[in-house]
């Protein structure tokens, strides 16, 4: 960065170039008072307060003013305190002063400027005030607008506009009478606003503040516990509660940013409801008993299970290290490889689809490149609501000029940003993107040069290709060819160009190809292995990557090493000193058929709710109380633990320590904020306990970090992230060894396949395991809430959120209401080949006609007892996203 040198106050200093007076002098401990001003945002010039004297200038405002080499600066004159007081009076006039009352109070930017200017006493009697109170707005369930303490710095409006994309606040009326509102002045619970507290984070003063909030008495910085994304965090506590949350503005993955989840969502840790002591199921009744005698029961019941009649299920909320834990027990103690998590439901195909094309199952970027990419292709992303930290980063693209093209059977929040919106058929993704491809061929528009150096199997692909012409994929998409070409120019012309996708690509009995399609499309264009390019699946849970990673999978050690590779094997074994199988397990969904046909006994299950995550979910309750022995390891008595032998009361996020690994494959330090809730415990040390039990060795760790220590040496791609390493922003893998700086994007110099070349993939259309036909003349399909996690265990105890989001709604086209009979609101029964399901309906065209969507965060509503159990054949996925379905009316 080049810098000038500048005098401020006759104190030689230096700058960035290009920045603004005002920020050159809080870089350098100069305070210049100021209301309007934000490092985040655009300057404004509107307070006026932090006018400054430039010489050769005169007096200007120090927030829209640039530096230059040899400017001399005066911050402070007796003209200039005459200016900063009268704006500061007028400023006041209608100002509350309710400052000790006040949750700003010591903390307010108004009170720092009046203390530096003072205020006279006699002026301000003699100024006008505001007559009439206005209505304070405590309509949101977690924060207040109360226009009497407001200051008009536009400091809300201009972080809703310029860094969420969202305006749901602006001013109002004019004059005396300018107030912040909403449209039309609703309610802000009623109004576009999706409570993710930024504007109050920023709000200078006490018009936006948080409700119920606690100064903490100490803060632990950590990472988020929901998406992907991986935001850091401060979180605050006072006793052993959790009070606070706040964004880490050095965090790489969210700069502070933070969404309504990430900064309010922290309540369920504080929740009654929490298991605290161990249960055992004993006359059929769950009863409370010691550690000692749950371990002990355990030990022995699993002891008579081993091999192939043991399995286990690990969690993509946990730390690395507990994964890494619970995959050895299960393969060195255990000796089976059957274990796997709720990846299998999710992006399975992209660690295979991935594999196969690029050597490696990962998003190939970082978060921070989207923002510089010309053309963003969001295929099957609903990133607003499922990752809206990172959404972010698409809005401010767009807001530099890059273009967004969405391609999505719904017409999802995004699409208010996007100049083209590609809207298909369900599970028509092969045929959209090979439609595209077609496109770029014919038209000239591929990269030859990197298809010859960089690629293989490019004949074979052409050869595929030719089946998919632009008749063909109008007629089955639904899509026009006249936008089929216009993304595809975009997209190929437009560089560099970057793909997200997430689980509308996946969750398809055919989605290894849908990936394998968008590997496809990378590869032709060019765009993979450079900046701000490359295949990005975003990945939906804090540590589904993590768990991955570690080998919670059933055919691949940590490091994704194969379980069958010889030697591979043998590192291992003898890391380890067990006897480890060379067969690979079985997959999440073949589990609970072996489980249906008696050939597993028991199951280990930490932190996951299958009962309600799992496709046509009624396959597992009726496998579930067939097993012998089941334990889970949770902080909830979940709709799954309810068919437990033993639950064990684990520790939540904000009790231990350990490293999550997020989207962009970083791998970020977990500290605890407070102890343990009740005799609750780390599950690391759970399954630690349990292995020492059962006479294992290799298990007696003291802390995470030794764990680290033992993922380091068998872990090449972990190699190098050490706890020290990550203990300020983290580190990306590939890191080999502690001299590598991490690795912000794959493939730059080669792919991890056997060649080193990316590899093509012929496709063909494969439809849907369902279509529409007269008795099920509807597709439902699946989708998240911005304001619900995966099965609300946690989500569904924050009192805010549930009333943000309080249940179920099936969405129904108009069109589709009409055929039907029915009303906005109206309950009806929805029915696919699987079963029926009572819930209320919301009229929108949001779906197109003939798509119904549901999310299955509510227990109430049990969304996956409908949804379809077809397989795709290689990674194993049920198809979420299609199901035939019919709707009735209930009859009173």
């Amino acid at each position: 960065m080049e810098r000038v040198n500048i005098v401020i106050d006759n104190i030689p200093v230096s700058a960035n170039k290009g920045q603004t007076v005002i920020d050159a002098a809080r870089d350098n401990d100069i305070y210049i008072p100021n209301l309007c001003h934000h490092e985040d945002l655009k300057p404004a010039g509107m307070c006026r307060l932090c006018v400054v004297e430039i010489s050769g200038r005169g007096i200007t405002t120090s927030c829209t003013t640039t530096v230059e080499e040899g400017m001399n600066v005066v911050t402070d004159s007796t003209g200039i305190s005459e200016i900063r007081r009268t704006t500061t009076e007028l400023i006041s006039a209608n100002h509350t002063r309710t400052c000790f009352t006040c949750s700003k109070n010591n903390h307010c930017e108004l009170q720092r400027v009046t203390s530096f200017v003072g205020l006279d006493p006699d002026v301000d009697s003699m100024m006008r005030h505001r007559i009439e109170q206005l209505p304070v707005d405590d309509s949101n369930p977690f924060f207040t607008l109360d226009m009497n303490k407001c200051v008009l710095c536009g400091i809300c409006v201009r972080t809703c506009d310029e860094l969420q994309g969202i305006n749901a606040i602006d001013y109002v009326n004019r004059g005396p009478h300018t107030i912040i509102s909403t449209f039309n002045n609703q309610p802000l619970f009623d109004s576009a606003c999706k409570s993710c507290g930024e504007c109050v984070a920023r709000c200078p003063v006490g018009a936006l503040t948080f409700k119920e909030f606690q100064n903490p008495s100490r803060e632990a910085r950590t990472i988020c516990p929901y998406c992907g994304v991986g935001c850091s965090i401060y979180l605050g506590s006072r006793g052993n509660s959790v009070v606070s949350v706040r964004g880490d503005r050095e965090g790489p993955a969210n700069r502070g940013s933070l969404c309504v989840k990430g900064r309010f969502g922290y309540e369920f840790v504080n929740d009654t409801q929490r298991l605290k002591v161990p249960l055992i199921r004993k006359n059929g009744v769950l009863v409370e008993a010691g550690w000692d005698e749950a371990l002990d029961l355990i030990a022995e019941k699993f002891s008579g299970y081993r091999k192939e009649r043991f399995a286990c299920f690990a969690s993509a909320k946990c730390t690395n290290e507990e994964n890494y834990v619970i995959q050895k027990f299960t393969r060195a103690v255990m000796g089976t490889n059957n274990i796997d998590h709720c990846a299998r439901l999710c992006h399975a195909p992209s660690v295979s689809g991935l594999a196969q094309s690029f050597g490696s199952g990962a998003m190939t970027n970082s978060i921070d490149e989207i923002s510089n990419t010309r053309t963003i292709f969001a295929i099957g992303t609903n990133t607003t609501y499922a990752h809206p930290v990172l959404a972010l980063q698409i809005k401010k693209a767009v807001r530099n000029g890059g273009t967004l093209i969405v391609a999505n059977p719904k017409r999802i929040d995004l699409c208010s940003h996007a100049q083209l919106f590609l809207q298909h058929r369900p599970g028509t993704d092969v045929v959209l993107m090979m439609g595209m491809m077609r496109v770029i061929m014919d038209e000239g528009l591929e990269d030859p040069e990197f298809i010859a150096e960089r690629t293989e199997n490019f004949d074979l692909f052409i050869e595929s290709l030719r089946e998919f012409d632009l008749d063909f994929v109008e007629k089955t998409t639904g899509v026009p060819k006249e936008k089929l070409q216009q993304a595809a120019r975009l997209y190929a012309r437009e560089k560099p160009s970057s793909i997200l996708y997430a689980m509308g690509i996946t969750q398809h009995s055919h989605g290894t190809d849908n990936v394998l399609a968008v590997s496809n499309l990378a590869l032709l264009t060019g765009n993979i292995g450079k900046l701000s390019t490359g295949v990005n699946p975003l990945r939906g849970q804090n540590n589904v990557q993590g768990a991955c990673d570690m080998g919670a999978l059933p055919n691949v050690y940590p490091g994704y090493q194969k379980v069958d590779d010889e030697r591979v094997r043998g590192k291992f074994l003898h890391a380890w000193g067990a006897d480890l199988s060379d067969r690979p397990g079985l997959t999440h969904t073949e589990i609970v058929g072996a489980i249906d046909r008696g050939e597993i006994k028991a199951l280990y299950q930490m932190g996951e709710n299958p009962v309600l995550s799992e496709a046509d979910s009624g396959k597992i309750m009726k496998a579930l109380p067939k097993l012998d022995f089941f334990v889970v390891q949770d902080i909830f008595m979940t709709k799954t633990a309810e068919y437990a032998d033993v639950i064990l009361p684990a520790a939540s996020f904000a009790e231990k320590e350990g490293t999550f690994t997020n989207t962009e494959r970083r791998v970020q330090k977990v500290r605890p904020a407070i102890a343990p809730v009740g005799e609750s415990r780390a599950d690391w040390q759970i399954t630690c306990e349990i292995a020492r039990r059962m006479g294992a060795g290799g298990f007696d760790y003291t802390s995470p970090s030794q764990i680290m220590d033992e993922i380091n040496r068998l872990t090449p791609v972990y190699g190098g992230i050490t706890y020290e390493r990550v203990e300020n922003g983290g580190l990306q893998w590939p890191c080999p060894d502690t001299g590598h700086p991490g690795t912000g994007f794959l493939h730059g110099e080669k792919f991890q396949t056997l060649s080193g070349k990316g590899r093509f993939m012929p496709l063909r259309y494969i439809p849907s395991a369902e279509s529409p036909c007269s008795d099920y003349p509807l597709i439902l399909t699946t989708d998240r809430s911005l304001y619900h996690y995966h099965t609300s265990t946690m989500t569904g105890r924050v009192r805010g959120l549930r009333m943000l989001d309080p249940g179920e709604l099936l969405l129904v086209n108009p069109a589709d209401a009409d055929i039907f009979g029915i009303e906005d609101k109206e309950t009806v029964m929805i029915t696919t080949r699987r079963g029926s399901l009572d819930v209320k309906i919301k009229i929108t065209d949001i779906c197109p006609p003939g798509i119904v969507s549901m999310t299955f965060h509510f227990e109430d509503t049990h969304t996956n007892l409908l949804t379809s159990s077809a397989l795709d054949p290689g990674a194993k996925i049920p198809e979420t996203k299609v199901a035939a379905a019919r709707i009735d009316r209930v009859r009173a």
